[in-house]
């Protein structure tokens, strides 16, 4: 049955036609009713025989149904999306598309139809619904319409041609409006992708040009360069002939080292080097290149990735903190690293090219430290800058000085042929030019130097053992009073033996390894012991029991003196305790070395030790040498009043030696004086010694002091004394020193 269009509906429809639409869907639907064809008169044809080909809808359902199972493609995307729990998703299908041929049969050509079915087209692109499948789908609608048609006898036959006509020209129309919505969809999502691809090709540009690092690629194959980073041109101009950028621009010293790696990474290595560029603006700086090689499936190398990195700033700190780490800051000399490595390399020399010497030296300034003490540590800073540049003076440019530590300095003399003779000029010069003053911060300033030379081979062939034994000649070279010394096996190995008591003589307290043994001294006239001399002793672990001879002039260098002579005067301190608790008078004598003599806790020890025991202050004798005394006669007397005032006796030792007279010792607050032993065991075989022990004994005695004589070894020599007039006597003839034990009968009769 057909049904025409009520007056109102096709009012209706008129306007939906006419009215305005925006531009680009107007300009749209216009192209498309003119292009096909699409008249008023079609839409209303149309309109009115929508109730005879709507017939037959479940026909279509069924068949749009097959259809969809029909293809793999499609079937395969339903059963997915059913799998996922989207239920009654056909049925909603066949729906929609039922609607749709219901909406296409109206023959609207209104807005609303023209953006419903761009939108149609959208979604289809959206979820994925494939052109081809669209295209079915519309002769699946063309085959059912043209069949309703045909199969339809209320349709005039002089109207089945004009609607087969307009259903052409809107069938069309409906594919072309709904790929349009397809094709505006995917053209919409390819430039927002093109904007988001701009967007991140303007960050990473604008990344890019922030780096300080520079990016390209090159192609290989072509030898063409791929992509140069934005802050190339700030370093060069890029030239596309050469395949690595600013390779004009390397240094020509630096360009084979450049090349060799561009090789290795065409070879599929991964490479990094270093080089200098000189840049647009003429500066030198250093780059660092790293060439990233590409291969392809084959495994050719096709394209080369590259990085180019300015390491200026960091090569020149690293090379500060290398030189930092290898120089003296204060000198600006080597310091002991840096020197031992030039040794070791001079060495490796000398022994792949055979008759080669090396010399080592050890310098040593002697008595740096009073001038440290006395003048301060800036002055000190100062004299040993003064004194590099004396000595670096007179170096050749081959030859390395290093300071060591302190005032210690090493000299390198490398590839000698005559290694003895180079350095004994060498060392000549050097003790000669630093005898000269120096002007320190308005001081004048002497020093004296000790050196010691070793040679390679004849003395060593490693550099600690070198520079050992050059330490060894140095130490013998002061403890003869400066100058220099080459390295001599026996001499070298006493000291040796030498510093090994010295450092055992750090723990010979601690493990009380340290004796004290006395000799008597007794009265001339009658035999009676009159006093003690404390003599110290050190019972060591492997050499035995061991003399002062050994060991005391190590302690006085080292400055273990006054810890040894604190603990002899408190062995004595506690002895004289002992004697006072027994009934015992004896005095007891000290040796007192010049360094303990001037140590300010000489005189509170002594203080202490009387105020502890509660002794007689008279018991305690303190012998001085005559040297130590006429070195500085001032402060001595005034150390020695200080002594006296506290009850101590004081005595000279060794007099005689120092070549001074009584009558201006006389000026000290002594009450004896000690013939040294040399004048007493020579007096019987010589005149002159017996004059001057006779002429000592009566000045003394003129003088109002007691004369003590020491090293009396027999009985000649005894009665000799005893004619002379001699107070005291001591000596092996008395007694041997010995532990107190064994000296019980002369302190019984005391």
């Amino acid at each position: 049955m057909s049904t025409s269009p009520t007056p109102s509906s096709k009012t209706e429809q008129e306007n939906r036609h006419r009215t305005q639409l925006p531009q680009d869907v107007a300009s749209l639907n216009q192209a498309f009713n003119e292009f096909l064809k699409i008249s008023p008169a079609d839409s209303e044809l149309l309109a009115r025989y929508r109730p005879q080909l709507s017939r037959g809808a479940e026909q279509f359902a069924s068949v749009f149904y097959q259809y969809l199972f029909a293809f793999p493609a499609t079937a395969n995307s339903l059963t997915a999306y059913q799998q996922q729990g989207n239920v009654n998703t056909i049925d909603r299908l066949v729906k929609s598309q039922l609607q749709h041929l219901s909406n296409f049969l109206e023959g609207n050509t209104d807005k609303q139809y023209v953006e419903r079915l761009l939108a149609i087209g959208r979604k289809h692109r959206q979820f994925g619904i494939e052109p081809v499948w669209i295209m079915g789908a519309y002769r699946l609608y063309l085959e059912h319409l043209t069949h309703t048609l045909r199969a339809c006898s209320e349709t005039a036959d002089s109207d089945k041609t004009a609607i087969e006509t307009a259903l052409m020209k809107f069938l069309f129309r409906d594919i072309g409006l709904m790929l349009q919505g397809y094709w505006q969809d995917a053209l919409q999502t390819i430039l927002a992708e093109q904007k988001r691809v701009k967007e991140l090709q303007s960050q990473v540009t604008s990344i890019l040009a922030n780096l300080p690092q520079l990016l390209w690629s090159v192609d290989v194959v072509e030898n063409k360069l791929l992509y140069v980073s934005p802050t190339t041109r700030r370093i060069c101009d890029i030239d596309a002939s050469l395949p690595i950028p600013c390779f004009g621009w390397t240094l020509p010293e630096d360009r084979e080292t450049v090349t060799l790696a561009w090789q290795r990474a065409l070879n599929g290595e991964r490479v990094e080097v270093e080089s200098r560029i000189l840049t647009a603006e003429k500066e030198l700086r250093w780059f660092r290149r790293v060439f990233h090689p590409y291969a392809n499936e084959q495994g050719n190398i096709i394209r080369i990735d590259g990085l180019m990195e300015d390491v200026s700033d960091v090569k020149a700190n690293t090379d500060r903190l290398q030189h930092l780490a290898a120089t003296d800051l204060l000198t600006g000399l080597p310091n002991r690293g840096c020197w031992y490595d030039r040794l070791r390399n001079a060495l490796d020399l000398a022994d792949r090219q055979g008759q080669q010497q090396v010399v080592v030296m050890m310098v040593d300034l002697d008595h740096f430290k009073m001038i440290n003490d006395s003048l301060g540590h800036v002055v000190g800073d100062q004299l040993l800058c003064a004194v590099t540049e004396r000595i670096r003076g007179l170096l050749r440019k081959s030859d390395t000085m290093g300071r060591l530590g302190g005032d210690e300095f090493a000299l390198l003399l490398p590839s000698e042929t005559t290694g003895r003779k180079a350095a004994g000029k060498v060392a000549r010069n050097i003790v000669e030019r630093l005898t000269q003053a120096f002007q320190v911060a308005g001081n004048e300033l002497y020093v004296s130097v000790s050196v010691g030379i070793a040679v390679y081979p004849q003395d060593g062939t490693e550099a600690d053992e070198l520079v050992r034994r050059a330490d060894l000649a140095m130490y013998t070279a002061k403890s003869r009073g400066g100058g220099y010394n080459f390295f001599d096996a026996p001499t070298d190995e006493r000291y040796t033996q030498r510093l090994q008591l010295s450092s055992a003589l750090r723990h010979a307290l601690d493990r009380d390894e340290f004796r004290i043994f006395y000799q008597p001294k007794v009265d001339m006239k009658s035999g009676r012991l009159v006093g003690l001399e404390a003599l110290l002793r050190w019972q060591h672990p492997h050499n035995g029991l061991l003399s002062p001879n050994c060991f005391i002039d190590i302690a006085e260098q080292s400055g273990f003196i006054n810890p040894m002579t604190e603990w002899v005067l408190e062995q004595v301190a506690e002895q004289l305790r002992r004697f006072r608790s027994d009934g015992v008078n004896v005095p007891i004598a000290i040796n007192v070395s010049a360094r303990s003599l001037y140590d300010s806790r000489l005189l509170s020890q002594l203080r202490n030790n009387f105020d502890s025991h509660a002794f007689n202050n008279g018991l305690v004798e303190i012998e001085v040498t005559e040297s130590v005394m006429m070195a500085d006669i001032e402060r001595g007397t005034q150390l020695l009043e200080k002594l006296s005032e506290l009850g101590v006796s004081i005595a000279i030792d060794d007099y005689g030696t120092g070549y001074s007279s009584l009558a201006y010792l006389k000026k000290l607050p002594i009450r004896s004086v000690k013939i040294d032993k040399s004048f007493v065991i020579d007096m019987l075989a010589s005149e002159n010694d017996a004059v001057i022990v006779k002429s000592t004994i009566d000045l003394a005695h003129n003088l109002g002091l007691d004369v003590i004589a020491e090293g009396i070894e027999n009985t000649q020599t005894w009665d000799l004394l005893h004619t002379l007039g001699c107070d005291t006597g001591q000596g092996y003839h008395v007694c041997r020193p010995a532990p107190l034990d064994g000296l019980q009968q002369f302190i019984a009769s005391a």
